[in-house]
Formats: C-alpha cells, structure tokens, sequence
C-alpha cells in the first residue's frame, strides 16, 4: 500500500510477499478493506509508540520534534516509501469509509501528539494557536515527502525541513 496506495496492491501480492497462499490471507481479512483497515490501525499504532509520551519530562520539546521530523525522513530515505497514511489520504474520496476513517484517526493523533508537545513548550498559547502550529507541521512534512519522491531528490526534502524547522518557535526562540 505505500508503493501503490489502496488500488494499488492485491491479497495476491500481499500472499506472496508473506510466503503463503492467498486463501489465506483471505482467512484472516474476508475483505480488502479488513487487511486495508488493520494496516493502517497497525502503522498508526507503531508510529504513536515511537513517538513516545509526548509529557515526557526527560525529553525536551526540541528532542520531540526531531524524533517526529527523523521517522518521516527514515521513510523517505531508509524506505524509500511515502508515510502510508499520506498517500491514503490523498485517495480518502475513493477509500472504503472504514479506510478513509482510519486514515483520519492517523492524522488526528499526530495533531494531538504534536499539541501535547507544543503545549508543554508554550502553556500560555491558545488551543487553536497550538492546534494550527501541530496541523502546519504535519502538512509541512507529507509534502515535503511528496515533493522529494516526486523529484526523486531527498535533499529536496531536508531543504523544506529545514526552512521550517529554522522557524519554529520553541522555548521563546527559533527552533534551529
């Protein structure tokens, strides 16, 4: 699904991928939309843990974000590979509705991680003001995925980071 999206893959190839038969991914996932939905359930989950609790008093806000902007850079270069949930979201109108919502829910824990984070930096700032700042970032960084495997260049991407790392306000002063 992250080289192709949701019409892009088959429970034959995912069969052959695994080593087993068709029949059987079948058993476990009667529809493309149950293998679809618990890929999805099971990459959001794996990302969120990895994050780590954002209330982490050993962690500064700074060390969070970085490990936010690494796993996105790990996809791009290490994997090769767009974040699963960004090229489902651009098929959201298409998707199962199922799907579409997981896919959602994927977004929707991202902006919430990244508040708790931003909210611990500047405790003062509005809900929407640290809501919007969460939302940028998350943009920021799919397209910046986008972008970089569209031009096959990854340094394309450490540039859009990078601007928009240099600013972001942290702690009262530029994040860079």
């Amino acid at each position: 699904m992250r080289d192709g999206g949701y019409h892009g893959f088959s429970f034959r190839e995912v069969a052959a991928d695994v080593g087993i038969k068709s029949a059987s991914v079948h058993h476990h996932f009667p529809a493309k939309e149950d293998l679809a939905s618990a890929v999805v359930d099971g990459y959001t989950e794996r990302f969120i843990a990895t994050l780590g609790d954002p209330a982490d008093p050993s962690q500064t806000p700074r060390a969070l974000i970085d490990r936010y902007v690494e796993l996105f850079r790990r996809a791009l270069i290490d994997e090769q590979r767009m974040c699963l949930c960004g090229l489902l979201g651009s098929e959201t109108r298409s998707l199962p509705d199922r799907v579409s919502a997981d896919t959602r829910t994927f977004f929707h824990r991202h902006i919430e991680w990244l508040s708790k984070v931003f909210r611990s930096d500047a405790p003062h700032e509005s809900q929407t003001g640290i809501e919007d700042k969460a939302m940028r970032l998350v943009a920021t960084l799919e397209g910046a995925l986008l972008v970089a495997q569209s031009l096959g260049d990854a340094d394309v991407f450490e540039r859009i980071v990078g601007s928009t790392m240099a600013t972001l306000e942290l702690g009262g002063s530029e994040l860079n």
